[in-house]
């Protein structure tokens, strides 16, 4: 099998080359696998030389195609010897469906050392092994034989003694269908099978509550997932399941999460979720202290823009002076016009002057959670995937009264969309972490739509470590 997409990573995180000339490096070396398959030999390079299609190259082609063999060749031997065990970290863990690395954003900062991750989706593995370069990511499916075993012989080759997994749960969630046979909620069988061949002494699994009443088909039976789980693994393991909301653990948002803990037996310390905060952080604690920050209004000329939110160029570039993602949001003119006019904590249909419109005219027919601010005093409401848009739920600013207009209406400020780097704050995200700046913001933002927040892992991942 040719692992052209760790190819591709192994390139990203060794060699100072651009994403163009990493991915024609990778095109060259398919180009010659398609002449001759491609065998792991010294052989190789002179066998290749004695093809006619290749002789038929310019000695330019030649010459990249032979570069491209050498560099997959040091690819694959590089992962032959590969060993990690030289970290002097005993706490070890394997990143099951890693995304882009979200949950894991303090576990380094706290003693612990992720040593393999595995994602499914190229561009995500990629941009993770941007963050986290000490880290080996295997981009794969782990349905697939291949790519699991390899998962299991690195993982033990690197003495991993936590897994943690989270695997996707749009299957389960209740934004997504909610499909009764969506292949990605037997995820958890892969997960199960990895914990039997790694043996780690501590697991963490985290999805959506769901998680726990969501029936899977194994072999030609129903079965709940909590169920299998204490069926397959509970006579090696002392199995936890609880229901968690992230409010409790000093995240500024209602998130709520099931967390199973699991401690192999005869470990001295069993792993359990911690007790709650006493304190509740709400949005006016996480980003009560930022300036206000005008839309940019998509539909209008600049002139109108400045009599709709006359200060928007210069609380632009304070807001940029804050972070590189706290850019002003895009939205269409009725739509600012109509947050203008709500204010915090409250929906935008309940205005009746300012009633949200189509470009027709006529009234929006939608769910209250849309249309609506966010409140101050409380934690956020559950981030999603689709968290640029007024018109999706509870996506606004809570915004403050600004000024009183010429018609005695009341304006509230910030009608838009929380920032990127509000979300982040609200996700506790540190502002540390290394996103690349050429990181597409929509893509970040709805990779953050799907994360656990990483303050909540490191509070879980802390109870495990008092008493070591």
């Amino acid at each position: 099998m040719k692992d052209l997409s760790n190819f591709k990573l192994w390139l990203t995180e060794n060699k100072n080359y651009s994403n163009k000339v990493i991915s024609n490096t990778v095109s060259r070396f398919k180009r010659a696998d398609g002449m001759l398959p491609w065998f792991n030999d010294a052989m190789y390079q002179y066998q290749l030389e004695q093809v006619g299609e290749y002789q038929s190259l310019s000695t330019t082609v030649r010459s990249q195609i032979k570069k491209a063999v050498k560099l997959y060749s040091e690819f694959v031997n590089a992962q032959e010897i590969q060993v990690r065990t030289e970290r002097k970290n005993d706490m070890k863990v394997l990143s099951l469906f890693a995304n882009i690395g979200v949950a894991e954003a303090y576990l380094k900062e706290i003693g612990f050392d992720v040593v393999v991750a595995n994602e499914l989706i190229e561009r995500r593995a990629i941009l993770y092994s941007k963050i986290y370069p000490e880290t080996h990511m295997i981009c794969g499916d782990i349905t697939d034989e291949k790519v699991f075993d390899k998962i299991v012989k690195e993982s033990i080759e690197a003495g991993v003694n936590i897994i943690m997994a989270t695997p996707p749960c749009q299957g389960m969630s209740t934004v997504g269908q909610q499909l009764e046979d969506d292949v990605r909620n037997r995820l958890v069988c892969q997960v199960i099978e990895a914990v039997k061949e790694i043996k780690p002494q501590y697991v963490m699994i985290e999805n959506v509550p769901a998680f726990f009443s969501t029936e899977i088909l194994v072999g030609d039976k129903k079965i709940l997932i909590p169920d299998l789980l204490s069926q397959e693994l509970g006579q090696d393991y002392i199995i936890h399941k609880t229901v968690i909301d992230t409010k409790d653990y000093s995240v500024p948002q209602t998130r709520e999460r099931a967390i199973v803990l699991m401690t192999k037996k005869g470990q001295d310390l069993e792993w359990l979720v911690p007790s709650k905060d006493d304190v509740v952080i709400t949005m006016r604690d996480a980003i009560g202290d930022l300036p206000r920050l005008d839309p940019f209004i998509t539909d209008v000329d600049e002139k109108e823009l400045l009599e709709i939110v006359p200060h928007y160029y210069e609380r632009a570039k304070q807001a940029e002076q804050i972070s590189k993602w706290h850019i002003p949001p895009h939205h269409i003119k009725r739509q600012v016009v109509v947050m203008q006019h709500t204010p915090s904590g409250q929906t935008a249909f309940d205005n009746e002057v300012y009633y949200p419109v189509k470009a027709d005219g006529k009234p929006v027919k939608g769910f209250r959670n849309t249309y609506k601010r966010q409140n101050w005093d409380t934690p956020a409401y559950t981030v999603t995937m689709d968290n640029r848009k007024i018109s999706s739920q509870n996506n606004v600013h809570p915004g403050v009264l600004e000024y009183v207009d010429k018609n005695g209406e009341d304006i509230y400020s910030d009608a838009r969309a929380l920032t990127l780097y509000e979300l982040m704050k609200i996700m506790s995200i540190p502002d540390s972490w290394p996103v690349p700046d050429d990181t597409s913001e929509a893509f970040l933002r709805r990779i953050i739509g799907e994360g656990i927040p990483p303050l909540f892992v490191k509070k879980v991942f802390e109870n495990l470590k008092q008493e070591r």
